[in-house]
């Protein structure tokens, strides 16, 4: 599935400087927030928050016509959460991750898609989850097959494809935009990686970078 992603143009049109680290990981033994995953929260919750790149989605929002006041970017409501949610030991660590680097990461039950999730501008027509609402013509959303995953670039996901305690095979998106450079975004990868590979040893994690550029 991994090379089948895909970002269409329109959302690069809107934010050329756009960029998604794709990153899977098969095998995950995941469970409930333990001293290990409550102290990589603890550690996240002491930084600082870098408020320049938070503004830079609040930004991205206002290009499509949200408004990031009333649906925030995932990391803007994050890091005013503190101390962190605990929630379960794989959300524990990309949370964690998402907050160090003010970096949106969303972490999703891969066996739960039906198609690859590809990022698009909405038609307005797309099925959706009750809960959400339906997308607005225009509105940047990823979706798979069946319909939207989440709503308003990463504001929100759907139940459908969230990431549990029996979650065994995952995806997870980090989405950058400037000012996080691209060697920042590996960086904060290869971080999510190592977490996840001290919950399950035997994870195999791949990844690939989606770009304009690429």
């Amino acid at each position: 599935m991994l090379d089948d992603i895909r970002v269409d143009d329109a959302v690069f049109d809107l934010r050329p400087d756009f960029a998604v680290l794709i990153m899977t990981a098969h095998g995950l033994r995941n469970g409930p927030t333990d001293d290990r995953s409550r102290a990589w929260l603890a550690a996240a919750s002491e930084v600082e928050v870098q408020t320049v790149k938070i503004d830079a989605w609040k930004d991205a929002y206002r290009a499509f016509g949200a408004k990031p006041q009333r649906t925030r970017p995932s990391v803007d409501a994050l890091t005013r959460r503190m101390p962190l949610p605990e929630i379960n030991q794989a959300v524990d660590a990309y949370n964690s991750i998402s907050v160090k680097h003010a970096l949106p990461i969303g972490g999703e039950d891969l066996d739960r898609y039906v198609g690859p999730p590809r990022l698009v501008r909405a038609a307005g027509d797309e099925a959706s989850e009750e809960a959400l609402g339906t997308p607005e013509p225009g509105e940047v959303i990823w979706r798979d097959d069946v319909g939207v995953t989440c709503r308003r670039w990463n504001w929100r996901q759907v139940v459908r494809t969230r990431l549990t305690e029996d979650t065994t095979n995952a995806i997870f998106l980090l989405e950058r935009l400037e000012p996080m450079s691209l060697e920042e975004l590996k960086e904060a990868g290869e971080e999510l990686a190592d977490l996840l590979s001290q919950l399950s040893p035997d994870v195999r994690i791949a990844s690939r970078l989606l770009s304009s550029r690429k």
